[in-house]
């Protein structure tokens, strides 16, 4: 059945009324940690009444799940691009452009230290997430890294699965770190690990491969 005008303006309006919220509610958690942030708080920033949030998010925990999840979604659309268009080249490629990306938006590394850092705590409502999420990170890594060996492109030496934790530890880190001097260059910092894995041919092949926006 085709929706009418108004309901397709309604729709519309409850989407970008949602995105609000998220956005709004990414900054409060940058700030403030999803413990101190208020459902009444970030209400009262997105111009709406508490009972006006929570028809659209049924507590702040699903809140929280959207804001995690509006962020995976961004990074997954610069991200996906290099893995479609170079392979597992790209992953490493990728992670030190989105590395450099990332200082452009400080609020999303705010963001992400600050509830990483809570969700440690396993009652935490994004603790699974935080926990998947890593684990998923360093697998694939992982997995990148012993293609690119099997082609000659990694060090054959390296032990895949330990650089992929001190690979994606060190993005961890350096985030942190710049949030207390944005001097610190994380991609630059990136690149030169990276850099001592790779083989000769691997860093022409890292080098060729550019940056590609998604459409």
């Amino acid at each position: 059945m085709t929706p009418t005008d108004d309901e397709a303006r309604g729709y519309a309006n409850g989407r970008a009324r949602r995105d609000v919220i998220i956005r709004t509610a990414s900054e409060h958690f940058a700030e403030r940690g999803f413990i101190s942030a208020t459902i009444l708080d970030i209400a009262a920033a997105c111009g709406i009444s508490r009972a006006g949030l929570l028809h659209h998010f049924a507590d702040k925990e699903a809140l929280l799940h959207a804001v995690l999840e509006a962020r995976d979604e961004e990074d997954q659309e610069r991200f996906a691009p290099y893995v479609e268009a170079h392979g597992a080249i790209g992953v490493l490629r990728g992670m030190v452009d989105l590395a450099d990306h990332n200082r452009l938006v400080p609020g999303l590394i705010e963001l992400f230290v600050r509830l990483s850092a809570e969700a440690a705590a396993t009652d935490h409502p994004a603790h699974d997430y935080f926990t998947q999420r890593n684990e998923r990170i360093r697998r694939g890594t992982a997995r990148a890294l012993v293609a690119l060996q099997a082609r000659g492109l990694v060090r054959a030496d390296l032990d895949a699965r330990s650089a992929a934790l001190r690979l994606t530890s060190l993005m961890d880190g350096l985030q942190l770190q710049w949030l207390f001097d944005s001097e610190v260059d994380l991609a630059r910092e990136i690149r030169g690990v990276v850099g001592e894995w790779l083989t000769p041919a691997g860093r022409e092949a890292f080098d060729a491969a550019l940056p590609v926006l998604a459409a």
